[in-house]
């Protein structure tokens, strides 16, 4: 048997890299948006697993999270958060995934295109995440594209960029180590 191709070990990968994204995301500093490792988790997950197994290992940890099960920052869990102001953040994760998986399953990975991939669909997540935010906020109280911007991402960036330096490295040595 190829243990590679094992189904049983693409489940255990699945379901340990959920768990490491919700370790992830009760490693935070608080605030408005609580900076976590979130999004360092996802950005491993679908560097290391590439596009079905990091994208599933996301779409199971939205799904716990889903069902109540508290893996979201602060232990928190439920529709509720899921579907709140930021949930479209979180709901990115499954976009970033999507992206850096695809380009980890055509490109490996090299430096740049692990880079260039985190990068992006880290982008996709801002503005997913933005969106999401500007509508069910507006529908409570009127605020400005840029005070959300100020709010949910501008003191963000240079977190989200260690991370992504942080994850590139991490994916490229681990990968040399052990093929996943």
């Amino acid at each position: 048997m190829n243990l590679k191709n094992s189904r049983l070990l693409n489940l255990i990968y699945i379901a340990m890299f959920s768990a490491i994204i919700t370790i992830c995301a009760q490693i935070q500093i608080p605030a408005t948006v609580p900076f976590t490792l979130q999004t360092f988790g996802v950005f491993v997950a679908a560097g290391l697993l590439g596009f079905k197994r990091g994208t599933l290992s996301v779409i199971i940890y939205l799904l716990l999270g889903l069902i109540g099960v508290p893996v979201f920052s602060g232990f928190k869990g439920g529709a509720g958060v899921l579907f709140g102001t930021t949930g479209g953040y979180i709901i990115g994760f499954v976009l970033i995934a999507v992206i850096v998986g695809l380009f980890k399953d055509k490109f490996g990975v090299n430096l740049w295109a692990l880079t260039i991939s985190m990068t992006l669909g880290l982008l996709v997540c801002y503005i997913f995440g933005t969106v999401w935010f500007y509508i069910i906020s507006n529908s409570n109280m009127q605020m400005s594209l840029f005070t959300i911007l100020s709010l949910c991402v501008f003191p963000f960036i240079p977190f989200d960029v260690l991370k992504i330096i942080a994850a590139v490295v991490f994916v490229n040595r681990i990968e040399k180590i052990a093929k996943l």
